[in-house]
């Protein structure tokens, strides 16, 4: 009787393996390019938005600096009776700003679109406090001691309050004239220390300032400020 064979144990079939188009790989680019981008135009977004947001603060911050620098002038202004301790032609402010050192000329102006301050060094002479005086009329705003406070600044206009009329008037008009002026000691020809001579234009009760944006920068419209001045 012939020998059995042990039955052979089957083969197992593999099953095929299906492996990725070409076109299913380039869509899984296309896909995943997408959303790179557009992961990259949301990164663009908010790195924009702060930039802008930081922008507006440092404006905002210049001006409050610029405004907080303007009253701290007219604060401390001092009617020396040898010039006139505030003036305002339409376009430039003067007056004279008491110092340790001295007395001192600032002139605020409107040119080409921006805001600038010039400061004088302080003196104690009269003869010095006067031509420092007429020199603010000859500033081309590159001066030493000039400095460029504000940027896109169409304009701005002055109004002056004088208790006595208890109204607002235009900084340009003639305000109230005291019953004297003064001149310099005749001893020691110091500005800081004045006798009576003459009349004279009084330093206002308050101050109003209106400036003025251009457009294209980062405030609009008009500013308005309104500061009383109390005087020693």
């Amino acid at each position: 009787m012939p020998a059995r064979r042990p039955p052979s144990t089957p083969r197992p079939i593999r099953s095929a393996q299906r492996g990725f188009t070409l076109i299913e790989v380039l869509v899984a680019l296309f896909i995943l390019a997408l959303m790179a981008g557009m992961a990259w135009q949301g990164v663009d977004m908010v790195v924009r938005s702060r930039e802008s947001t930081q922008t507006r603060m440092d404006a905002l911050l210049r001006l409050q600096s610029t405004v907080a620098q303007w009253e701290a002038d007219l604060q401390s202004c001092i009617d020396t009776q040898l010039v006139p301790g505030l003036s305002f032609d339409g376009a430039t402010l003067r007056l004279t700003r008491r110092q340790n050192e001295g007395v001192q000329v600032i002139a605020w102006t409107v040119r080409g679109q921006q805001l600038q301050r010039w400061a004088a060094p302080p003196v104690r002479q009269a003869e010095l406090l006067q031509e420092a005086w007429m020199r603010s009329y000859q500033l081309l705003g590159n001066e030493p001691g000039s400095l460029t406070m504000l940027e896109r600044v169409s304009g701005w206009q002055l109004h002056v309050f004088h208790n006595s009329s208890n109204a607002w008037s235009n900084a340009q008009s003639s305000g109230d004239v005291a019953a004297k002026a003064a001149s310099p000691d005749p001893a020691t020809g110091d500005a800081t220390a004045v006798v009576a001579t003459g009349n004279r234009e009084q330093l206002p009760d308050g101050v109003r300032m209106l400036l003025t944006f251009a457009e294209g920068g980062s405030a609009v419209g008009t500013l308005v400020r309104d500061l009383r001045l109390v005087h020693p």
